[in-house]
Parts: structure tokens; C-alpha cells; sequence
């Protein structure tokens, strides 16, 4: 009988537990823009843990990938140290991990051409992952960049050789393209990669202020580094709904609950609990429960965060470091491939 994604994850953390140094994580983000309280209870505090844990990380800032549905990249810069920032301040030690950029990188890049040479245009195409991508694009035009997207991702694993990959259900699609590559590299050229291992995330799905799930582009997140009073200003414009009684009842008060369920995350309890407390206070008496939530939860991260941004140079430390860590993986990796593809 085959294993389902879960029960498979459930025994990668069991692994995990006993010999984390077997592991190594490849994960990272698009600079579009500062990271919000969606991306740190769904990605950033799973990273620390695991880091934490004896896990060996890799975290990559995927400027390159900013241009897959969208024209221009615009404030590629601050957004690529503003990264950095959150990473940090979210709990990710740069002294074990290693931070990096896809333009510093070639030799990760140079992966993507036998890479693509592995898979057909029929299996891009059906991959609904880049389907539902293609559907919610900003540009006229749909570029090569986001039909090759799972291919850059594979190289973004592979090169490396990352064997882990913490993804959502919604990345499968993409995480399988990987495996598919990696196992027709080695059946066609010999055995160079490990087919990696996706970790799903337990993480619920936070919905932003307008009821819809939390996102950068629709200006509905609360950003890890926006200040006590534009949180505030945020929740206050929240979506609820008419009923006083405040209850957590994801199916059929979503937007209610999605706010219960911010608070009760950052207070690291029981939304049923946080729901009953608030009881009939309706919709002030919950937002004022969720400002006051998130804004203790954040000073802590807010605080080094802002230390942390007004030492660019600092950052950029990091990231040079980082850099020069995966190019020296990745130059190895490609001169490998290279020596297997002639042999």
C-alpha cells in the first residue's frame, strides 16, 4: 500500500528527532517584498526549529525568480536585505546556515539546461501547480520563466543536494518534478543526486484581513516589520461578519475565525479557547484580542529586526558568505554532472 504524503512526513520527523544531522534542507523565498505573519507561522519558525533541531539548512533568496510573473524587478535590493533581515530576526543563525542569491550563483544556474533536457513539455504542462500560477499572473504575457519554474526549482534542491524540502500541500506537484529529475539523471548518467524527501507543514492556512489568504500582493498581510500602530490600522480593517458571539468555526465564519486564529497562534493556544474568552464581545472586542496578540508576539522579532536593518553592512555580510558557501557546493556539483554526462 503506498505511504501518503503525511504519514511519510511523520516518519521523516521521527528520522529527524534521532539523526537530524542526516538531513539537509534546501527552502527559501522570492524578494517581492517584506515577509508577513503568513510566511513566519508557515515557513520561517518550521526553518528555526529544524535548524534548532541539528538539521543543516539552506536558505536560498530567489532574485532570479522574481521576473517569473512579473516584468520588472523592482527594489530587488532592499527587498533582497530585507530578507535577510526577517530570516534573522525570525530566528534562522547565519553562522550554521547558509543564505544565498540564485545571481551569485552560476554554476546552480548552469544545472537548469540537462535539467530541462530530463523532462517533457507534456509534464510542465500538466504540473497544476504552475497552472494555477499562469492563471493568477499579473503580466499580459506569460514568459519561459514561469514554464521552466519547477525545473529552476529542481536545481535549487538538487545542486546542493538537499534531500528534505519543507513544502505545502499546493507545492507537491512541484517538489515531484524534482524527484523525477533526480531519478532520471541517475538512471540515464549514474548516481549523482539523492531523490529528496518533501516535509509537509502542519501549519494552518492564515487568512489576511480581507478574508482571503494571506499574501504580499493582495496588502492584506501584517509584515513582521510594520510598527504597533499599522497593525492596528490592519485589524481594524479586517473583514468579520454580523454575529456578536465570536466562535472559531473555520467553515462557516471564516473570516472571524481566521482572526481567532492569528491571535491564538501568537499566544500559543487553543483558538476554541481565545474564541470562548472573547464570547459575545463581537467584532471590537476580537480585534482589539488580535492587536494586542500580534503586536506582544512581534516586539521581540520588530526589535531585532530593526537593529539588524540599520547594519547593511552587516547583511550584506551574510549574504557574501552564503554566496561564496553555495558556490563552492555548486561548483562541485556541476563539475560532477559534467563528468557524468560525458562518461
Amino acid at each position: 500500500m503506498d505511504i501518503t504524503p503525511e504519514d511519510r512526513s511523520r516518519l521523516l520527523e521521527e528520522r529527524i528527532a534521532v539523526d537530524p544531522g542526516a538531513f539537509r534542507i534546501l527552502t527559501g523565498d522570492r524578494p517581492t517584498g517584506p515577509l508577513h505573519l503568513g510566511h513566519y507561522f508557515g515557513t520561517l519558525a518550521n526553518r528555526a526549529r529544524l535548524q534548532r533541531a541539528g538539521v543543516e539548512l539552506f536558505v536560498l533568496v530567489a532574485d532570479y525568480q522574481v521576473l517569473t510573473d512579473r516584468d520588472v524587478a523592482d527594489h530587488l535590493s532592499e527587498y533582497v536585505e530585507g530578507l535577510v533581515a526577517d530570516y534573522l530576526a525570525a530566528g534562522i543563525d547565519p553562522s550554521v546556515a547558509t543564505i544565498f542569491r540564485h545571481s551569485s550563483v552560476p554554476a546552480l544556474n548552469q544545472l537548469m539546461l540537462p535539467f530541462l533536457s530530463l523532462v517533457s513539455i507534456a509534464e510542465l504542462s500538466r504540473n497544476p501547480t504552475v497552472k494555477d500560477e499562469i492563471a493568477t499572473s499579473r503580466q499580459a504575457a506569460v514568459s519561459g520563466l514561469m514554464f521552466t519554474y519547477p525545473v529552476h526549482q529542481a536545481a535549487d534542491i538538487l545542486f546542493c543536494k538537499a534531500n528534505l524540502v519543507p513544502v505545502g500541500r499546493d507545492q507537491l506537484p512541484h517538489q515531484e518534478i524534482t524527484r523525477t529529475i533526480a531519478r532520471r539523471f541517475n538512471e540515464r548518467y549514474g548516481s549523482v543526486f539523492p531523490v529528496p524527501d518533501a516535509l509537509l507543514s502542519n501549519a494552518p492556512l492564515l487568512l489576511g484581513t480581507d478574508g482571503h489568504k494571506m499574501s504580499k500582493s493582495r496588502g492584506n498581510a501584517i509584515a513582521l516589520s510594520a510598527t504597533e500602530d499599522e497593525t492596528a490600522r490592519l485589524v481594524r480593517r479586517a473583514v468579520t461578519d454580523a454575529d456578536r458571539t465570536i466562535t472559531y468555526a473555520p467553515e462557516t465564519r471564516p473570516e472571524v475565525s481566521g482572526l481567532v486564529l492569528l491571535a491564538a497562534l501568537c499566544q500559543d493556544r487553543d483558538p476554541h479557547t481565545v474564541a470562548a474568552e472573547i464570547g459575545d464581545g463581537g467584532a471590537a472586542a476580537l480585534k482589539k484580542v488580535v492587536t494586542d496578540s500580534v503586536n506582544e508576539f512581534l516586539r521581540p522579532i520588530r526589535a531585532r529586526r530593526a537593529e539588524l536593518a540599520a547594519d547593511r553592512a552587516y547583511l550584506r555580510s551574510v549574504l557574501a558568505e552564503g554566496d561564496e558557501r553555495a558556490n563552492t557546493i555548486a561548483e562541485r556539483t556541476l563539475a560532477e554532472v559534467r563528468e557524468a554526462m560525458a562518461s
